[in-house]
């Protein structure tokens, strides 16, 4: 095991770094911008009116008619930038086994060496939950940078911080499941990666439909966009206890499914 997640971490070390100090220097410009963004935001959308619904979607509620600095806060964690790194790393990461594997003509190394597909499978998934750790706690850092200079009443709390890294890591391990199980299907790592993003850029446009279109409403459950919404852990100061639920579903039910998948299927090098 220690052989394979240091195989991994050589593969994935770099990467990994420039995602997290990519994260962590959007979350500090974000946060840093805050307060100008915060006093400009009702003339945007007096000039702009269809960003509210797009902000809305984002956020997974309705802010109303005034958008306070505890909204804004949420803002910063559903920012399109921040979900296309986090969504980026699943991507790359999750797509290097076996679809990267065989599309490169490696894997009948791979799967030579004495270890088991399980075992395999369980190293991809250990450096998969530590690499995804490692990227949201130092783009935490770097909103933490930032935040000390705000206004105590910009500031975020803990407790909210602590509810939206959990709920953000678990959408995290979420996507990264059904990335897996793609993988899992595909010889080709552009092809999985295809597929993916268009999962994810139809969970998007689902959540921003379901705002002001009752069919879509009706199956915005279909969106991993559901189960991640910042701004209701702020406003109700309470841990998304089901979100985060929901979301441990879809990543257990992924990733074995995935895992047997890759266990039970022919591979080698096409």
């Amino acid at each position: 095991m220690k052989g394979l997640l240091r195989k991994i971490y050589l593969e994935i070390h770099w990467p990994v770094l420039y995602f997290s100090l990519g994260l962590a220097t959007i979350m500090w410009l974000l946060t840093a911008l805050l307060p100008k963004v915060l006093g400009d935001v009702h003339r945007v959308f007096d000039k702009i009116p269809f960003v509210k619904p797009l902000i809305t979607a984002l956020l997974g509620m309705d802010p109303g008619d005034e958008f306070s600095a505890e909204m804004m806060q949420a803002f910063l964690w559903v920012h399109p930038t921040v979900l296309s790194l986090t969504w980026a790393q699943a991507l790359m990461y999750c797509t290097r086994m076996p679809a990267a594997e065989i599309d490169r003509g490696s894997v009948d190394f791979l799967l030579g060496l004495p270890v088991s597909r399980w075992k395999l499978y369980v190293s991809e998934a250990i450096g998969c939950v530590l690499s995804g750790a490692v990227i949201l706690l130092v783009g935490l850092t770097g909103h933490l940078m930032a935040a000390s200079s705000l206004q105590p009443d910009m500031r975020p709390g803990w407790f909210a911080l602590f509810g939206i890294l959990s709920n953000l890591m678990a959408m995290y391990l979420a996507v990264c499941g059904l990335t897996f199980l793609i993988s899992a299907n595909s010889d080709r790592r552009g092809r999985a990666i295809g597929i993916m993003f268009a999962i994810l850029l139809a969970s998007f446009l689902l959540n921003f439909l379901a705002q002001f279109w009752d069919p879509a409403k009706a199956v915005s459950f279909l969106s991993i966009m559901e189960y991640y919404r910042p701004a209701v852990v702020i406003k109700s100061g309470s841990f998304p206890w089901q979100d985060v639920a929901v979301l441990a579903v879809i990543t257990v039910v992924t990733w074995t499914t995935g895992g047997v998948i890759f266990k039970m299927r022919s591979i080698c090098t096409v």
